[in-house]
């Protein structure tokens, strides 16, 4: 029998990526991308209605980042600091009170996962985190990598397939990855796992917090908070690497 899920107080949800870069007409869109906002969404309302923290990890990189082809990384440039790549979709529709992660800053090295060089963990301590349900951009990268730290540091993941996508740079890199993920000990879930509830309240547009690795990175506030797709950010803490 399929398991189904019911969300705790110990869950949190993390949607990865979903940047204009990632999408339809981006710098390194991602095919049918866009179709998992609608998804997402859904799955951000249901969460959020149940209280639980929600998360939102946004690449945002050093227009000279090792990854970019002009470095001679493998990718073109894409969600660069500053610019409307780097930004949210307008569509996705982030409750006030969701925590934006900014990841892969450092131009000298390469991050996929929101864990890595960020306070991700420390946050998800601070909230007795003890499951993280993943959806969002792209499956075979920074959903991979980040679902393979989760397990490694010993949180319960659950990765929601209906709302995820991969990029498939070789065929059957994104099998591959949920393979990966599943005889690491990830479990897959989809909407149809979840119990019906009754029509959630819409989610209003994020207003988020960001977090923070250095004090310093503080006076860089008003700069971040006009990176937001709409409207500013009345509290932001930045998160910075080296």
């Amino acid at each position: 029998m399929k398991k189904a899920y019911e969300i705790t107080s110990s869950d949190v949800l993390l949607v990865t990526d979903i940047q204009l870069d990632f999408l339809p007409g981006g710098a390194l869109p991602i095919s049918d991308g866009d179709q998992i906002i609608p998804v997402l969404n859904e799955y951000i309302k249901r969460f959020n209605r149940a209280g639980t923290p929600i998360f939102a990890s946004r690449d945002f990189h050093s227009p000279t980042h090792m990854s970019f082809k002009a470095q001679g990384g493998p990718w073109p440039a894409h969600c660069v600091q500053d610019t409307r790549g780097a930004m949210f979709s307008p569509d996705l529709k982030l409750p006030k009170t969701t925590v934006v992660v900014f990841k892969a800053t450092d131009p000298m090295r390469e991050s996929y996962s929101v864990f890595d060089g960020t306070l991700f963990a420390e946050e998800l301590k601070e909230r007795n985190a003890k499951r993280i349900f993943i959806g969002g951009l792209a499956t075979d990268y920074c959903v991979l990598n980040t679902v393979m730290d989760a397990r490694k540091i010993g949180y319960e993941t659950v990765v929601l397939m209906d709302a995820t996508r991969g990029i498939n740079v070789k065929s059957g890199d994104v099998d591959s990855a949920v393979e990966t993920m599943i005889m690491n000990g990830a479990e897959l879930a989809t909407s149809l796992d979840f119990p019906d509830e009754a029509e959630t309240l819409p989610t209003e547009e994020a207003e988020a917090d960001v977090l923070e690795e250095k004090p310093s990175a503080r006076a860089a506030v008003k700069k971040k908070a006009r990176m937001r797709p709409r409207g500013s950010v009345k509290r932001v803490r930045t998160e910075r690497k080296g």
